[in-house]
């Protein structure tokens, strides 16, 4: 962990704890891959920092989905049939879920862009995989 996250909740070793072997798979909703992730990310050392950043993955799928007017139906099918989601294994039941939320990220458009600011919460930029193009 790098020390710009130091004392960032997420990060922390409280709450949740730090559990090892959290990883957030990536599923392509299309089914172009069948029942296996688009990519497994690896690298969570609390249950919170994965579940932040599978939130906020989510809500980035579910607002690129979205067109100007689009009634929260049609943003659910389109991203049930375009989208990712994003499912946190090895937290147990403190595990986030999409179907919590979906509802409320379809019917409403993210107004802060740092809901939808996944790649500050990826692990792997610290390892140099960050993408440049933010």
């Amino acid at each position: 962990m790098s020390d710009e996250n130091e004392g960032d909740p997420i990060f922390a070793d409280r709450g949740f704890g730090r559990v090892p072997g959290l990883v957030v798979r990536i599923m392509d909703l299309s089914g172009a891959n069948g029942s296996d992730p688009v990519e497994v990310v690896r690298g969570f050392d609390t249950i919170a920092h994965a579940n932040a950043f599978a939130r906020r993955y989510v809500r980035d799928s579910v607002d690129r989905c979205r067109t100007p007017g689009m009634a929260a139906d049609a943003v659910l099918e389109t991203w049930f049939a375009f989208g990712e989601d994003a499912e946190v294994q090895g937290a147990g039941d403190d595990a986030w879920r999409s179907a919590s939320e979906l509802q409320d990220f379809a019917a409403r458009r993210a107004v802060d862009p740092e809901e939808r600011n996944w790649r500050v919460l990826d692990p792997r930029r610290e390892d140099g995989e960050e993408d440049e193009e933010e």
